[in-house]
């Protein structure tokens, strides 16, 4: 069984990495008859406020399916997003999630434009898309592997006949749902499995047409392969030799297979009249000895099967796909590399290897066997971050995919060796540039914008859209990295806390981060929400915008920090002393308002703050309204003390163990 099993996991390997590699394929139409729209102009706010929302919207009533417009007359967006109907609400909204921040980017200007994947899609337009039947454009898919020609008039007209029964099922689904999966038996061929789905907002006659419409694209394309699929604006429909969708979320049961051939039985020996009771018994025992032992057999080969599947679309998963859903980790050890083969990539963690150093440990570029660069965290032995931590971010990382998150390969731990394995993120982390005169004088305006979404993108994915509700709890530039496009990504989850769906706040006795960019119910109490995160993002907005540290400024009892800087100047209607003088390029108008949003994330009360996703809001449209902020919370660390100066009264403190930090358990969503 050994060498069965060994032989044919090559073969299945093969396969399956063709069809991952079709099923996961991203697929954009830039519709350009429809016209273009100006940068900067109404359209495109109205563009980006829509997009920015949809994703967090509730309008998909759990199905998936979202409708949305804004803005007036021919200024107005028009959208629609759908997620294939057996996709878990998390995932659909993290696939569309990336797809509202991908598509623009790829179709700039244009006002109509759809992107597909396999798990969702996402189109918009400025004319209205709910209701309209569109079968162009579309996108075709095939899998190479063919049938064998003897059957292949067979198969054909098996798998048409198994797409029609699907059709007639997803046709007639309700106003939320018009989705269908099933497994069938195809005669001489074995099973199949398919699956269809329209837009919820057709009536039954449209998706049926719609349908029938897609279908007429199999013989040009797809005749006699093992598998093909096409996706459409307002139908879609897929076929594969495997089981590729998931059968728990699936809204429809598994259908009986179709009428096949049923086969032959083997004839059973004469019986001759002497005899015939006790050659009975015997026979009848023998029967079921057999077909109790085939029976078994076919049980141990189909797990088998079954299991090698799993665990090479297990694995494809984490390498190729950006929206498979992402289960509990079966096993830490599927993410465990042994500590030789991290020595080997790092040249034996050599110092030109050396990427940087911290409390935590020294930081390494490698290369994998398979050409891939990575960044190795070598956990120093006096590192604050122990083993409850280092778990933590493992667990943690692993089940967190965004593209404004830092990817996690995997890990080692043997003996007194802990090595965390990231993806390389080429230009470091974002306190080399922002913070270096030279480097810094390179960031224009555009560039630290683009960080800045970014960052608000990553943090509203930990806060609401993830399937984990995630408190990062040290967000500063430090733990910010810059791709080589300087895309940023958030990164060290150590310190990060998970939240059950409804749970508001959390509590700790030991406070851990970093000092300037703690909330000060957190630094002081040891209160913890989201709302932390929005102060530590407030802090780093306006270090982006300055070029400056919060505690670049001398520390003595009557000077002042960043914040109060900031505050004094906004006061005074000076805020042009608070914008770095190297940054070149921006619009003065945007750069205030990001100053001022600065400093509504930064204040003292933490209801006064805005969540990550008003925040989207508030830097997508210029329309939305600021609140007048407060003074924000002032704080100077000096020692082992945090010092209350806001309002200059007798300052208020608490003992703070710098070296003194802690995970608790995990409170999963």
């Amino acid at each position: 069984m050994a060498t069965t099993t060994s032989l044919m996991f090559p073969l299945l390997c093969s396969i399956f990495i063709l069809v991952a590699q079709q099923a996961t394929a991203q697929s954009i139409s830039c519709v350009g008859e429809k016209g273009n729209y100006t940068l900067n102009s109404t359209y495109h706010d109205n563009l980006n406020l829509l997009l920015s929302t949809l994703p967090s919207s509730q309008n998909d009533n759990g199905y998936g399916f979202y409708n949305l417009s804004y803005g007036n007359s021919s200024d107005r967006v028009y959208a629609i997003g759908l997620c294939r109907g057996d996709t878990k609400t998390d995932v659909c909204r993290s696939c569309l999630n990336d797809s509202a921040f991908i598509l623009p980017q790829r179709c700039p200007n244009r006002k109509e434009a759809v992107l597909w994947y396999d798990f969702c899609m996402l189109r918009y337009s400025n004319r209205s898309l709910f209701g309209d039947m569109e079968t162009r454009p579309n996108v075709i898919y095939h899998n190479t592997e063919s049938v064998p020609s003897d059957i292949v008039e067979e198969y054909n007209q098996g798998i048409r006949s198994f797409l029609d029964n699907l059709k007639s099922r997803a046709a007639a689904g309700g106003s939320l749902r018009k989705f269908a999966a099933a497994n069938a038996t195809v005669a001489r061929f074995g099973t199949m499995y398919g699956l269809v789905q329209c837009t919820p907002d057709l009536s039954q006659v449209d998706c049926s047409n719609c349908l029938e419409d897609a279908f007429k694209n199999i013989p040009g394309c797809c005749d006699g392969n093992k598998g093909g699929q096409l996706l459409g604006p307002s139908c879609k429909f897929r076929y594969e030799d495997y089981r590729f969708f998931n059968y728990s979320t699936a809204a429809d049961a598994l259908t009986p297979s179709l009428p096949s051939q049923p086969p032959t039985p083997s004839p059973l020996p004469s019986l001759t009249n002497t005899g015939r009771k006790s050659n009975t018994s015997a026979r009848r025992i023998i029967i079921f000895v057999v077909s109790t032992v085939l029976f078994l057999g076919l049980i141990v080969f189909s797990s088998i099967c079954v299991c090698l599947r799993l665990r090479r679309a297990k694995n494809l998963a984490q390498n190729d796909l950006t929206y498979e859903p992402v289960e509990e980790i079966e096993g830490v050890e599927s993410l465990q590399y042994s500590f030789e083969n991290i020595k080997l990539a790092t040249n034996n963690f050599s110092e030109k290897n050396k990427l940087g150093q911290g409390g935590f440990g020294v930081v390494y570029k490698g290369r994998l066997c398979d050409g891939r660069d990575i960044a190795v965290k070598r956990l120093s032995s006096g590192s604050s971050q122990g083993d409850l931590e280092f778990k933590n971010e493992v667990m943690l990382v692993a089940k967190l995919q965004h593209r404004n998150l830092v990817r996690l390969i995997g890990f080692s731990l043997e003996g007194s060796e802990k090595l965390l394995i990231y993806e390389f993120v080429q230009n470091a982390s974002l306190d080399h540039f922002i913070f270096d005169p030279i480097k810094r004088e390179n960031l224009d305006w555009n560039k630290r914008y683009k960080i800045i979404e970014g960052v608000v993108r990553g943090l509203l994915y930990l806060h609401e859209d993830s399937r984990l509700r995630v408190i990062h709890r040290d967000l500063k530039a430090s733990n910010i990295l810059l791709d080589e496009e300087m895309h940023p990504k958030i990164s060290d989850f150590g310190m990060a806390r998970l939240f059950v769906v409804d749970q508001t706040q959390g509590n700790t006795n030991r406070i851990v981060g970093t000092y300037g960019y703690m909330a000060p119910e957190y630094a002081m109490h040891g209160r913890f929400s989201i709302k932390s995160d929005v102060f530590s993002f407030g802090v780093l907005l306006l270090e982006i915008i300055s070029g400056q540290k919060n505690n670049y400024f001398s520390q003595d009892e009557n000077s002042e920090n960043l914040l109060s800087y900031t505050w004094k100047n906004w006061r005074e209607g000076n805020a042009s002393n608070i914008v770095d003088p190297l940054m070149r390029g921006g619009s003065g108008s945007e750069i205030v308002r990001c100053i001022h949003i600065g400093l509504l994330c930064v204040q003292e009360n933490m209801t006064d703050r805005p969540t990550m996703n008003a925040i989207v809001l508030m830097l997508n449209s210029n329309s939305i309204s600021l609140q007048v902020p407060s003074a924000p919370a002032f704080f100077v660390h000096t020692n082992s003390f945090l010092h209350k100066s806001s309002n200059h009264s007798k300052a208020e403190s608490i003992n703070i163990s710098i070296n003194d930090t802690s995970i608790s358990e995990l409170y999963p969503r």
